[in-house]
């Protein structure tokens, strides 16, 4: 089977994640997707593959002709973005001819110099009514493509692969029932980043925050000097945050205040956001930063009016990565050996490879070879993924 084929079978199986269900994974397709994951492995040969009570899929290719090598793991998540909710339709436009892009729904791609790059190549983009899904559909489909090959007879000596696919990594959850031992790697990569050559092992310290707030409703006719407008006041705060640090208006080491969802009413109003940087001391005082003004609405209109939830997501993994050289000088050496040159940047997002760091497992980020992730406006060309499986058996066989 081809990546191509694998990642078409693997998009139309629906595994958005939710972050309002507690459980583990979070919806019921990806353990669907990893059931097949698992059974496909096994049918490569590969006897341990399974699939955990928590949806992880785990497997290993014992390494063969050799014993010096190290254990080298690969991993993508199964879940997708809930950016654009619906479910996927892949189309296939052929030899690409470099212009603007119209989708089925009308939905046009244009505007983005990465287009021009794309002519002549084949590329699979959605109908326009949902996220591809190639995050991270497209990093399954070429580590299990991978494997394909390395459990061929005729493959090349190499050492111990190990497999895993987790779930709710868009949720910020795919680490949190990760079992590094079962896993086996000495380090890993996920398979997670964007356009082919991605090399990153920088990435945001990252929180998530809610900010509740609770007010008085009172009919507006007798309101004056009584009513407390919960929306209002949330509003209140949204404006204080500072508008140049936000995600629309920042790039490579900016962090960023985002507002993820709102709701409310005059009673109860309710902001999520997500904060992001990659210093830790910018990290720390954007943290200060909502207590401030949670503390200022508090004495301006009552305490308790104004409550903050604030929750540490994961930290910048080059504290861990950079202690260990010579994963990310495989990588590179991996990416040329295929002829592609490696783009070193920062990641203005997370992988489970930030907290897997954290966690004894050292883990920088691979390129998929798509572009425009958590949009209907998403697309990957078919020969990245050819070639970024490549990359990947370059990795392994070095």
């Amino acid at each position: 089977m081809t990546v191509l084929d694998r990642f078409l079978k693997y998009v139309k199986i629906e595994t958005t994640s939710c972050e309002e269900n507690e459980c583990c994974p979070s919806t019921p397709g990806q353990k669907k997707l990893g059931a097949l994951l698992a059974e496909e492995l096994r049918e490569m040969g590969i006897a341990d593959a399974e699939m955990d009570a928590d949806g992880y899929v785990y497997a290993t290719i014992p390494p063969k002709g050799t014993t010096d090598k190290p254990a080298i793991g690969l991993i993508a998540h199964m879940d997708t973005s809930d950016a654009v909710k619906g479910p996927t339709d892949p189309q296939m436009i052929l030899n690409f001819d470099g212009n603007a892009i119209m989708l089925k729904n009308g939905t046009v791609i244009d505007g983005f110099e990465f287009l021009k790059t794309l002519e002549g190549k084949d590329l699979v983009v959605t109908d326009g009514n949902s996220v591809l899904g190639a995050d991270d559909k497209a990093g399954i489909a070429e580590i299990m493509t991978l494997c394909e090959r390395m459990c061929r007879a005729d493959s090349p000596n190499h050492g111990k692969i190990c497999i895993a696919f987790t779930p709710d990594e868009e949720i910020g959850h795919g680490a949190d029932r990760f079992n590094v031992k079962r896993f086996g790697a000495d380090f890993a990569y996920t398979v997670d980043g964007d356009e082919l050559g991605e090399l990153e092992y920088e990435c945001f310290n990252a929180a998530s925050c809610r900010i509740i707030v609770k007010g008085i409703s009172i009919h507006p006719g007798s309101a004056k000097n009584q009513m407390k407008n919960a929306a209002l006041i949330a509003m209140e705060f949204a404006g204080m945050l500072p508008p140049s640090e936000r995600p629309e208006h920042t790039e490579k080491y900016e962090g960023f205040y985002h507002l993820t969802g709102m709701h409310g009413n005059e009673e109860m109003a309710e902001l999520k956001y997500i904060l992001r940087d990659h210093d830790t001391d910018k990290f720390n005082e954007k943290k200060e930063t909502v207590k401030r003004i949670s503390s200022y609405l508090n004495e301006k209109y009552g305490a308790g009016t104004v409550e903050i939830l604030l929750q540490d997501s994961y930290r910048n993994m080059k504290e861990i990565v950079e202690k260990h050289p010579e994963i990310l000088e495989r990588a590179e050496k991996a990416f040329r050996n295929c002829g592609v040159d490696p783009i070193i940047k920062p990641i203005r997002g997370g992988t489970d490879g930030a907290r897997l760091s954290f966690m004894g497992l050292p883990c920088p980020n691979l390129s998929t070879g798509g572009y425009n992730y958590h949009s209907r406006k998403e697309l990957i060309p078919v020969q990245s993924m050819e070639k970024m499986t490549d990359v990947l058996e370059k990795l392994i066989l070095m």
